[in-house]
């Protein structure tokens, strides 16, 4: 998800960082946060989730039938379920269980016979009035809006936040089930678009209508959407890697003309997509883009869009390079997150650049399909006027809190500098296609992805990743020249940093120095010819 509106961004940053150097984490966050021992002996591998919305009165009711398998010894289960949602009854084998609550977290006292390997079910019946975005997606919850001609228009939007907000589940970014089906049941007049595969349509007795979705791949809790409208409905084929991939497209019934000519550019985006990351993660399930009350989110094969049908990020340009005004940001940027994010997921928010680092370098790779090297190069050189450097991009582990907002835009300049180290464009090529390859449908932690990279690339990267991404400031690049000779060195906070860099220095072919601490000399033919190649992004002082 984009995260960072340009005209908030000061705030968000200045806010983010005293958060993270002065918060005091709760138990709550930790409930959130942590797999305790009353989630570690049982793996969901099968949400089946049927709701019932009401339009009139904000709320749902609903049941989950959780079915999972018996990892450890019996304990205890949690299930998270946020206020003011209740969770109203717990049943299994026909048996009504008893339970207890603790802020946000449900603990349901388990029968004790729970073999081990077995496949279990349990029943959770819920319902409540969920807690309401206040400026979704990023103060998440329910969007409870009406469209220009006041119909209802009704999304969730819960990242971060968590699928908890409005659903009872296991709400971990480590646990994904496999597979599971969402029934969402509105009035007769709507239609909910929601993951997967459309099912079935049911009318009824009370003037409703039930529709019924299917997800056959891993999904992320905080992807599973409730997207209801007034939807037109039109698809079409896109000839991929994987065979023919159905594409979807839900919007508003008024905008139908507007979108059949603004989405043109998914074909498109999917084939640049396709050479960079891979076959599109999830051609069982399809792509769809549904039209939201809110701007936009990741959500898997349903991506949630709400940019007005406007080039750039609301019609602006967040590198104001001019390239970000040639495409829709968010198509582009919420897409990339179906192969980073919802492919490749992270254990731990903590490790969130895993996400948004990748998938806001989809941006400059797309730019770069579409219009050639240097205009990625431009457009990736001019969003680092958005990196606060305030705090280290990881964040604290098992408390459910992300890192700075850093991991989009100096995420994405790391990468690419990853790349100019890397110096082989076909190699770095196979580096992404073999992490969504090797990846393929998991959770991941940081560490997993830093050493795929280091061992398919050939080079030690670890004082890089330590620099850009569990550090504040990037590394500055010291220099100095006089007598025909330049002396230069890094100014890092990791210790031994030395990575390389390429340098111009008139010679008419750049030169990859590799600096360390120590000040090291060279000659110089032509000071005035000499320069940093503006691909790494480091902060270049002369002395």
């Amino acid at each position: 998800m984009m995260r960072l509106l340009p005209i908030l961004l000061t705030l968000f940053t200045v806010s983010n960082a005293y958060s993270q150097h002065n918060q005091r984490f709760t138990r709550q966050d930790t409930l959130r946060g942590t797999l305790g021992p009353e989630r570690t002996w049982w793996d969901v591998t099968y949400y089946d989730l049927s709701m019932r919305i009401f339009p009139d009165t904000k709320s749902i009711e609903g049941t989950n039938v959780i079915h999972y398998r018996v990892t450890g010894a019996p304990n205890r289960m949690q299930i998270d379920l946020q206020q003011p949602m209740e969770l109203r009854k717990a049943v299994q084998d026909g048996q009504e269980l008893t339970f207890t609550r603790e802020g946000n977290a449900f603990f349901i006292d388990m029968p004790a016979h729970q073999p081990r390997g077995k496949i279990k079910q349990i029943v959770l019946t819920f319902g409540g009035k969920p807690r309401e975005a206040k400026n979704a997606p990023w103060d998440g919850g329910i969007v409870w809006k009406t469209d220009s001609l006041h119909r209802p228009w009704i999304a969730s939007a819960c990242q971060g936040l968590g699928a908890s907000v409005f659903w009872p589940n296991k709400d971990h970014q480590s646990e994904e089930p496999d597979s599971m089906q969402i029934a969402v049941t509105v009035p007769g007049a709507l239609t909910n678009v929601s993951n997967g595969r459309l099912r079935s349509v049911k009318d009824g007795a009370d003037t409703t209508r039930t529709f019924t979705w299917f997800v056959s791949n891993p999904i992320n809790n905080y992807d599973v959407a409730l997207n209801i409208g007034h939807y037109a409905h039109f698809s079409d084929i896109y000839k991929g890697e994987a065979g023919n991939l159905p594409l979807d497209f839900w919007v508003l019934d008024y905008h139908l003309a507007a979108a059949k000519k603004h989405f043109g550019v998914v074909k498109p985006m999917m084939q640049c997509f396709e050479h960079w990351f891979g076959p599109y993660p999830f051609y069982t399930d399809t792509y769809k883009l549904v039209e939201t009350p809110h701007l936009g989110m990741e959500h898997q094969s349903a991506v949630a869009y709400g940019n007005q049908y406007k080039m750039g990020y609301r019609g602006k340009d967040l590198s104001g390079s001019g390239w970000g005004l040639k495409w829709d940001f968010i198509i582009i940027h919420e897409t990339g997150h179906e192969w980073f994010g919802n492919n490749i997921t992270t254990k731990d928010i903590a490790d969130m650049w895993v996400h948004e680092s990748f998938t806001n370098y989809s941006e400059t790779l797309f730019t770069e399909c579409r219009y050639g090297k240097e205009a990625g190069n431009a457009y990736l050189q001019g969003i680092r006027k958005n990196i606060a450097n305030d705090v280290p991009i990881i964040g604290p582990y098992g408390v459910n809190t992300e890192g700075s907002g850093d991991m989009y835009y100096k995420g994405a300049n790391m990468v690419h500098t990853i790349r100019q180290i890397i110096n082989n464009d076909e190699q770095f090529r196979q580096i992404l296609r073999g992490l969504n390859k090797t990846f393929w449908h998991q959770t991941v932690t940081t560490q997993q992805v830093e050493d795929f990279i280091n061992k398919k690339s050939g080079f030690n990267f670890d004082k890089v990743y330590d620099q850009y991404l569990r550090h504040t400031q990037p590394p500055v690049f010291e220099y100095s020249i006089s007598g025909g000779q330049l002396k230069y060195r890094w100014v890092a906070d990791v210790k031994g940093f030395d990575m390389p860099i390429r340098v111009s220095t008139g010679t008419g072919k750049p030169v990859m120095l590799r600096p360390t601490a120590e000040w090291q000399t060279m000659p110089l033919k032509n000071a005035s010819k000499f320069g940093i190649d503006p691909n790494f992004y480091v902060v270049p002082k002369k002395v």
